[in-house]
């Protein structure tokens, strides 16, 4: 099936920073990244992680966009926070009760994630205003961590007209 020019929009100036806390399962962390890598997102990987992400294990795997995404290390959400200047953080919890689709996301705005058997540490969530959930129809505990994020990203480009100005490359 031949290849043909795909629908783009333009890197913004400032983007969004996605960043999972402790991920655990490799495919989700991969589908992680290659949405990052679509939409020119840096990735942060914070605290320990569950799985390698060396350049053997990254090929091993067949992940041929890995160094298309802008991945950076923390070892704590602490030195996470140390880097991340000119943008506010929004944290996401299926316990939140406030809808992300409320989030008044702005361009170089952090989107945190946590682990995907447990979610964001309590200590994170206590006291915070910023702590959003995307909302079920059914009783299902929560959604997959790759398309939380995959869904809460491109509303905060979509907010941001991000998406509005495209073209075919």
């Amino acid at each position: 099936m031949p290849q043909g020019p795909k629908l783009r929009a333009h890197p913004m100036a400032r983007p969004f920073h996605v960043v999972l806390v402790e991920p655990e399962i490799p495919p989700n962390t991969g589908a992680i990244a290659r949405t990052c890598g679509a939409t020119q997102s840096p990735l942060h990987l914070v605290g320990p992680i569950g799985f390698r992400i060396d350049e053997h294990a990254v090929r091993r795997a067949g992940l041929d966009y890995w160094n298309l995404v802008d991945i950076r290390r923390h070892d704590s959400f602490e030195a996470f926070e140390e880097s991340h200047s000119g943008g506010r953080i929004h944290l996401f919890s299926a316990s939140a009760s406030k809808s992300y689709l409320e989030a008044p996301f702005q361009p170089g705005d952090a989107l945190v994630f946590g682990r995907e058997s447990v979610g964001l540490p309590s200590n994170l969530l206590q006291d915070r205003q910023d702590v959003w959930a995307i909302p079920t129809l059914g009783a299902v505990r929560s959604l997959n961590l790759s398309n939380a994020v995959a869904i809460v990203l491109y509303e905060a480009l979509r907010q941001n007209q991000a998406l509005d100005n495209t073209f075919l490359a």
